[in-house]
C-alpha cells in the first residue's frame, strides 16, 4: 500500500488565506508516502507545509507560483506510472481528449493535473485522469459557481488504485470512494 496525497491549486494568498482547519487536521505527518501537487501554491510556505506531511513533494508549475517547478513530471509509484501537470497548458482545460494526449505523451497509467480547481475523476481509454481540485477553495475564472474545497488520497496497490475525494461541504468534510484497476493488470488477472 502505497499512499499518495494529491493536492494543488491553494492560491495563498492571493485568491485564500489557509486550508481549511478540518483538512489541517486530516494532513498529518506520518501517514502520506508521498505528495503530488499540481501546482498554483503561490508561496513557498505552502511548500514547507506539504513538506511538513511527507518528505517526498513533487510539485509542477503553476501559472500563479512564485518559484520554480517543472512543467510536468511523471514518476513511477506502487507500479503506477503517474503523471502531473498543473492544467493550464491542456486546452480546452479540463477536456478530457485534450488531457488524454497528454497522458499518451507522458506514458502515464494515472493523470493528475489541476487548474479547473473543481474535483473529477475519470477513466478515458482505460486510463485514470484525475483532478484534485483545490483545497483550499479558491475562486475559479473557469467557473461561477463556488468552488467545494477538495483534495485526493490515493491508494495504490497491486494494479489498484483506490482514490478517496476529500470534499468540505456545509462544514464538513464527507469523502467519497472510487476504485480503478490498471488495464494491464486486469488483462493478467482475468
Amino acid at each position: 500500500m502505497v499512499l499518495v496525497l494529491c493536492i494543488g491549486d491553494i492560491h495563498i494568498p492571493h485568491r485564500a488565506t489557509d486550508i481549511p482547519a478540518k483538512f489541517r487536521e486530516l494532513l498529518k505527518p506520518g501517514k502520506i508516502h508521498h505528495v503530488l501537487c499540481t501546482g498554483n501554491l503561490c508561496s513557498k510556505s505552502m511548500l514547507e507545509f506539504l513538506r511538513g506531511i511527507c518528505s517526498d513533494v513533487k510539485v509542477v508549475q503553476g501559472d500563479f507560483d512564485d518559484f520554480e517547478s517543472p512543467e510536468h513530471l511523471v514518476v513511477e509509484l506502487a507500479g503506477f506510472k503517474v503523471g502531473v501537470c498543473h492544467g493550464h497548458q491542456v486546452v480546452p482545460w479540463g477536456d478530457r481528449e485534450a488531457l488524454a494526449i497528454l497522458q499518451r505523451q507522458m506514458g502515464a497509467d494515472i493523470l493528475v493535473t489541476g487548474h479547473t480547481h473543481e474535483f473529477k475523476a475519470a477513466v478515458y481509454e482505460e486510463l485514470l485522469q484525475v483532478n484534485p481540485g483545490s483545497a483550499t477553495g479558491a475562486y475559479s475564472a473557469t467557473s461561477q459557481e463556488a468552488v467545494q474545497p477538495s483534495f485526493v488520497l490515493m491508494d495504490l496497490e497491486g494494479g489498484k488504485a483506490t482514490i478517496y475525494v476529500y470534499q468540505l461541504v456545509d462544514g464538513e468534510v464527507k469523502v467519497e470512494k472510487i476504485d480503478h484497476t490498471k488495464a494491464a493488470a486486469a488483462a493478467v488477472t482475468a
